[in-house]
């Protein structure tokens, strides 16, 4: 008996050991995932690729449909690749609601009301025209009218994170194209969530009177909808504002979790999407005090929930789709481009916007989006559309969307050929009729501004210059002494007066354009002051390398500001505080100015090694 026992106890072990074991390797295709986001997209980004086609990538190659795969014939790839999509479809989801929630919290009544004709009007026509246009070629095609719909207003959309990302690097969000394709993008976003809306109801209708089930799944989600921000408008205010005052970032972040999953369920439960109701509850969000502190809160962990969610839509892409029919896959993809970049060609115009903006928002704003994957993965689970249909289009996005830097790099060059070829307005033709002893200050936005205001109380002559054409010409016709010229070109410089010219102080902000300038001022003037605004001390080191006479980093000086600010309020006597941050100041100036010189001297050895 007591043998029996001892083989039924070593018996339970057992298993719960393979039950461990299991577990173990189901937490693989999780590491993959995270080695994708601690290893693979950094390195990507120091190359200068996208993050976002970074994941998509990375989910192609080493999901189910790629290398996943081949794992009965090399089984080493086991603990390499995600064998099984199951094992992070649930974090998949997350991100999914997550970047909902930061999309409506981002999406504040008051930024829309302020961007309403371009954002409900180029943007919200651009999804309707398309939409139809590719439904209308489907249908043509022999789709049902419902998977052309789905079809038409899935590839509709276009890439938030890759266009934004490009923008944001440019340091291009505040020009004319990076409003419109913003406001473009803020049309597009809260398309997705009728679109979702259009899916569920398709689901879930029961097979009698299409109208009856309409109407119920619409009552329902109205009603999901009321009760969501009845209890935000009622509860949100008094939780954060008690939450706040336990002063816990544990406790605020708990807060902010469970508002998030609370508003998803009450949608899931309503038969919408979760991430409508995390869309709602982010809304209503954005209209509080608490914003910003929210949206620190999420930012740790956006990143990876957003990451894991391209992994997974990458996961989607299989490669074999690429591969057998590449005349028509390579068709689908010039015509989605061409149909958005059109129709968004001919709206921008209609908006006037020029023609140089226009098509770079085109071409910009023309290949697919991230969303599609979710939207035509959620029909074909419905089994609204065929797998293989899904399968093609999906491919078809994610090729477009891997061409969005190229897209946008075509556009920049098209868009600047057209400027030039185009007259100038007669504001930009004035020429300035140079000087001597004067200042040129290069750039005439909130810091040239600044600048030229001081020079002039100071009786200093200065010439302003800006490349800004539209910013230009309005400052020209506000009264404003500012020239439109391009301060790397020889001839511009030699029209300011560079030769005779005391000093140039560049104000500018653009990384690359402030080295160009430095870098040819330099050239022709090795004599000549250099005093430009760097964005940190790398930046800052690196102009002083190139020949600058004195950088001021924008981190720096900020946090010299702030030290003197904050002594000033401590009681410390005025005088002392500013002879010490001034020494501050000359000592970090020598810093970096010694580190430059160093790596001057590394870099003159290193050229003479390898001369030798």
């Amino acid at each position: 008996m007591n043998k029996q026992k001892r083989l039924h106890d070593c018996s339970i072990r057992t298993e719960c050991f393979l039950a461990s074991t299991i577990n173990i390797y189901a937490y693989s295709d999780a590491l993959v995932v995270l080695g994708t986001a601690g290893i693979v997209v950094p390195i990507l980004r120091r190359c200068g690729i996208s993050p976002v086609l970074g994941y998509l990538g990375a989910g192609a190659i080493l999901g189910p449909l790629g290398l996943g795969s081949l794992i009965n014939s090399y089984p080493v790839l086991f603990w390499f690749t995600v064998t099984d999509a199951k094992n992070v479809s649930g974090i998949a989801e997350l991100g999914i609601v997550f970047l909902l929630f930061l999309i409506g919290i981002e999406l504040s009544l008051h930024r829309l009301l302020a961007m309403r004709r371009l954002v409900f009007g180029l943007g919200g026509l651009q999804v309707l025209v398309t939409s139809a246009l590719i439904a209308g070629v489907a249908i043509k095609a022999g789709q049902t009218t419902s998977d052309a719909i789905i079809l038409g207003a899935s590839l509709s959309l276009s890439s938030t994170a890759i266009v934004l990302d490009l923008l944001s690097n440019q340091e291009r969000l505040t020009t004319n194209v990076g409003r419109a394709s913003l406001s473009v993008l803020l049309a597009q976003d809260l398309a997705v969530i009728p679109i979702l809306m259009f899916i569920s109801i398709l689901a879930a209708g029961p097979g009698g009177s299409v109208l009856a089930s309409l109407g119920t799944a619409l009552l329902q989600a109205a009603i999901a909808l009321a009760v969501i921000v009845v209890f935000g408008r009622v509860l949100l205010r008094p939780l954060f504002r008690l939450v706040a005052t336990v002063r816990s970032s544990e406790v605020f972040i708990a807060a902010v979790l469970f508002v998030i999953v609370a508003a998803g369920v009450i949608a899931n439960q309503a038969g919408l999407s979760m991430a409508l109701g995390a869309f709602v509850a982010g809304l209503l969000l954005a209209e509080t005090e608490y914003r910003k502190a929210i949206e620190a809160t999420v930012e740790p962990f956006k990143g990876l929930l957003l990451g894991i969610f391209f992994f997974t839509v990458g996961m989607d892409i299989d490669f074999r789709e690429l591969l057998r029919e590449p005349l028509l896959l390579a068709g689908g993809v010039v015509g989605l481009i061409a149909v958005k970049s059109l129709v968004l060609v001919g709206l921008a115009k209609i908006f006037r916007l020029s023609w140089p903006a226009a098509i770079e928002t085109g071409l910009l704003l023309g290949p697919g989006g991230e969303f599609a994957f979710v939207s035509i993965g959620m029909a074909t689970a419905f089994n609204l559309i065929d797998p293989r249909l899904a399968s093609f289009t999906l491919a078809v996005t994610s090729v477009t969307m891997a061409l969005t830097p190229l897209l946008s790099f075509a556009g920049r060059r098209f868009g600047s050929w057209l400027r030039s070829g185009r007259p100038m307005d007669s504001a930009l033709i004035s020429r300035p009729s140079g000087g001597q002893g004067h200042a040129i200050v290069v750039g005439y936005g909130r810091v040239g501004k600044v600048v030229c205001a001081l020079l002039k109380e100071h009786g200093i002559r200065y010439i302003a210059a800006d490349l800004d054409a539209p910013t230009v010409t309005r400052d020209r016709r506000d009264g404003h002494d500012v020239y439109y010229g391009d301060a790397t070109d020889p001839k511009f410089l030699e029209s300011c007066g560079l030769s005779k010219a005391a000093g140039v102080i560049i104000t500018i902000h653009t990384h690359d354009l402030i080295d160009d300038v430095v870098e040819h001022v330099r050239a022709l003037r090795p004599d000549i002051l250099i005093v430009s605004r760097a964005r940190d001390a790398d930046h800052a080191r690196h102009l002083y390398a190139l020949g600058a006479t004195d950088a001021v980093p924008e981190t720096i000086e900020a946090s010299l500001q702030l030290s003197e600010a904050a002594l000033v309020g401590l009681g410390v006597a005025a005088g002392p505080v500013i002879a010490s941050i001034h020494g501050k100041r000359d000592e970090i100036r020598r810093a970096l100015q010694e580190a430059a010189q160093q790596a001057g001297r590394r870099s003159t050895r290193a050229v003479r090694a390898k001369t030798k």
